[in-house]
């Protein structure tokens, strides 16, 4: 089996190389080799005449994304739509990777993949024009939703955090935006698995294509998973230096940023459970996993 993973400097995209590997020869393409910007060099890929594309490229900046809406729609919205037309005429299975953000975040109830999407800013309409495009193509295709991804190296959340909590005695952070953080390896793991048994369901025509819902269990805050972060660094991982003492909560009124963000981002995740049979780990589980695996400080 050959598998084609664009995106593989971002921090899914890395452990997506490493995850698939089991499964066969994998090319792993950096945004140099594959700009999704670039809709020749999209179309370039259907060369490599891959069984599976593994699509971890994305525009990622939310707050940019504001004021970049064309370029967000071409990276998210419409470069989806180009792989899904080269899968469907190679006979590949295409693997997209989309986000709580199509949701308007209303309510307290985990969104289930039924819900009608109505995102609130610009990364989120791409992304919902991205899963769209992808089902007018009507290709093989496995779309997972995931939220607040996290890992070791690259730009998140918990690598923030501990690079503040090393220079700032107090932190105020978001206490009412609700979801559950995702560690990329669990996250590339969990596809692999799904990339396996999708490949044995074509091979006998039992496929069929869906959009899942793919996160860690559990929930919590911004602030609640900020204070988990310097929970668990400074049982685990003393090396690195903390100076914060306080992580105060703050509402999203208090901080306002360009782009909107949903208050609820929880997703459920059963129909993946059901359809793969596999439930993700616990998020904070996750969170002391990935905290062991960061470098010194």
């Amino acid at each position: 089996m050959k598998l084609l993973v664009t995106g593989c400097n971002g921090q899914l995209g890395y452990e997506l190389a490493r995850s698939l590997m089991p499964l066969g020869e994998v090319v792993a393409l950096d945004r140099a080799a594959c700009d999704l910007a670039d809709a020749d060099a999209v179309a370039q890929l259907a060369a490599h005449r891959a069984d599976v594309i593994v699509n971890a490229a994305a525009y990622t900046a939310v707050d940019r994304a504001e004021s970049e809406p064309e370029l967000a729609q071409r990276i998210n919205g419409q470069a989806p739509g180009e792989l899904a037309v080269i899968a469907r005429e190679t006979g590949a299975l295409l693997v997209h990777f989309s986000t709580d953000y199509v949701f308007d975040g209303s309510g307290e109830t985990p969104w289930r993949e039924t819900d009608a999407p109505a995102p609130v800013n610009e990364y989120g309409r791409g992304k919902l024009a991205g899963e769209r495009a992808i089902a007018a193509a009507a290709s093989d295709h496995l779309i997972f939703r995931t939220s607040w991804v996290f890992a070791a190296r690259g730009a998140n959340f918990v690598r923030s955090m501990l690079r503040l909590g090393a220079e700032r005695e107090r932190l105020t952070i978001v206490d009412d935006q609700i979801g559950a953080p995702c560690w990329a390896r669990n996250l590339a793991d969990a596809t692999a698995h799904a990339v396996r048994q999708a490949q044995a369901e074509r091979a006998h025509q039992r496929f069929e294509s869906g959009v899942f819902h793919l996160t860690s269990s559990g929930e919590t805050s911004w602030c609640g998973f900020a204070r988990a972060v310097f929970e668990l660094a400074r049982a685990r991982r003393p090396d690195i230096g903390l100076r914060v003492a306080e992580v105060a909560p703050i509402t999203t009124e208090d901080y306002p940023t360009p782009a909107a963000r949903p208050k609820n981002s929880r997703l459920d995740g059963n129909a993946f459970a059901a359809r793969f049979g596999l439930e993700m780990p616990h998020w904070r589980d996750a969170l002391a996993r990935c905290i062991d695996e960061l470098p010194g400080g």
